[in-house]
């Protein structure tokens, strides 16, 4: 039989006999197959491509799209870079960059070089260049090592005045960043230090005990006030559903006009003051200096890195931190698993003031030794940026206190050499703030955003059509 003769279907393609068997035979089996997950899967996908077959398929089958964003591999460098801790890093050093521009706006040589800047710009830009890294070389110095100390004692007491300020920064931002990883927010570390300073201070100058018995009920008494002032907001918020941020707030307020009332009764003010302070705390209530009287630095910086090492501990590797960061995850799916969210919001507030009730300790029994009603200065604010910058994670916490720590320490000498404002540290640190709060922000300014697409030409998306219409 001739190509002519043999019989032909209806496009016109040629007939295989031995092909129209095996359909036939797959049509006859098909009665009785049932369809694998995988096959199912692939209708499902085909089907939703195709609109249900009212619409042409892709060019590029449905089945064969990996759904990942077409672009260079991700390499270990970029993942480092965009990752949310390079992030914070970068935000620092954005802040400094504003700063620096900032404290050259106050330079007298930079605003001379100006009113001639077209003429010769490079004495505008070597101006603004000196006045930034003068006031930073200052900052630098005040904060972490000062060259023109006397001997190596008077070199680091810089350093020894950085640790001793960022101390209650640490512990307090250790309970901010505690609260925020169980989804709550904690803006009421500048009550729980008073609380904590309240009753430390009372235990340290009201009793009178044995050195390591006092300064031990002064320790306890301190950590009880923070988690109890702490714990209490944790309760009526769980228990009346009352949001915890306007708790907090007015709880600060209580806490300091309870601090000012006490200052002017006669059990917490000194006899013949007419200022509000308490008198001194014994001797045997105070925490020793770790590197003698020359510095400031007392115990409380090793209690603070104890109580980093304790959060990182518990937010990892306890079972009660697993509960704390499911709920704060997912409350309504944490109750779902079995997990009680009353009690846990309770239990983690509670903890929350307790490391604030640190930071008051450190500063009646460490730093000030007395009372005041400045006893929080805003250690209790600053540690909600402290909490942000170290992105709520126990070291990034106490890296960001040690950071906001130079800036105080620093500032007054920055003063001192350049004559730029302490508030210009301020401003620094509130950028911090914005830019931490805005990671593609920071992400963009430097290129390091790992959403980018590249967008294909026309040609090319052409070119890809024409083939797969083809294929």
């Amino acid at each position: 039989m001739t190509d002519q003769n043999e019989p032909q279907h209806p496009g016109g393609q040629p007939t295989d006999p031995d092909a129209d068997k095996n359909d036939a035979d797959k049509h006859h089996a098909g009665k009785h197959h049932l369809p694998t997950p995988a096959e199912e899967e692939t209708a499902a996908v085909v089907s939703l491509d195709t609109a249900g077959g009212a619409m042409e398929p892709s060019a590029v089958p449905a089945t064969a799209q990996s759904g990942k964003i077409p672009g260079p591999p991700e390499t270990l460098v970029r993942r480092i870079f965009t990752g949310s801790g390079m992030v914070s890093v970068l935000a620092v050093l954005l802040a400094l960059i504003l700063g620096g521009l900032l404290i050259a706006l106050t330079d007298k040589q930079v605003g001379t070089t100006a009113t001639y800047l077209l003429a010769r710009p490079t004495d505008f830009l070597s101006a603004v260049w000196s006045a930034a890294t003068r006031s930073y070389v200052a900052l630098f110095q005040g904060s972490v090592f000062n060259p023109r100390g006397a001997g190596i004692a008077g070199q680091i007491a810089p350093l020894m005045e950085t640790l001793t300020i960022a101390t209650p920064l640490i512990t307090a931002g250790l309970g901010v960043a505690l609260a925020f990883r169980a989804g709550l927010f904690n803006i009421g570390a500048q009550g729980q230090i008073i609380m904590a300073g309240i009753l430390a201070a009372w235990a340290g100058f009201a009793l009178h005990l044995p050195l390591g018995l006092h300064l031990l009920l002064v320790l306890v008494a301190g950590i009880i006030g923070g988690a109890f002032w702490g714990g209490l907001v944790g309760y009526l918020k769980a228990r009346t559903g009352a949001h915890e941020v306007i708790l907090t707030i007015m709880f600060n307020y209580i806490a300091l006009y309870l601090l000012r009332y006490l200052l002017n009764t006669p059990a917490f003010q000194r006899p013949g003051e007419t200022n509000p302070i308490s008198p001194v705390l014994d001797a045997s209530a105070a925490y020793p200096q770790i590197f003698g009287s020359q510095y400031r630095l007392h115990l409380g910086f090793l209690l603070a890195i104890a109580a980093t090492v304790f959060v990182w501990w518990l937010l990892n590797r306890s079972t009660v931190g697993f509960e704390f960061r499911a709920v704060g995850a997912n409350p309504k799916a944490a109750q779902t698993a079995g997990i009680n969210v009353s009690r846990s919001t309770i239990l983690v507030m509670a903890m929350a003031g307790a490391l604030a009730g640190l930071s008051g300790v450190a500063q009646v029994a460490g730093t000030e030794k007395v009372l005041t009603d400045g006893v929080a200065a805003t250690y209790g604010f600053d540690a909600i940026t402290v909490a942000l910058l170290g992105r709520s994670t126990p070291w990034g916490t106490f890296a960001a206190g040690l950071l906001f720590g130079a800036f105080r320490a620093g500032a007054v000498q920055m003063q001192i050499q350049t004559g730029t404002p302490i508030d210009i540290v301020l401003v620094v640190q509130s950028l911090i703030v914005l830019f931490i709060a805005a990671p593609p922000l920071v992400r963009a300014v430097f290129g390091l955003n790992p959403r980018r697409k590249k967008r294909p030409t026309a040609g090319k998306t052409k070119t890809a059509a024409t083939t797969g219409g083809a294929a």
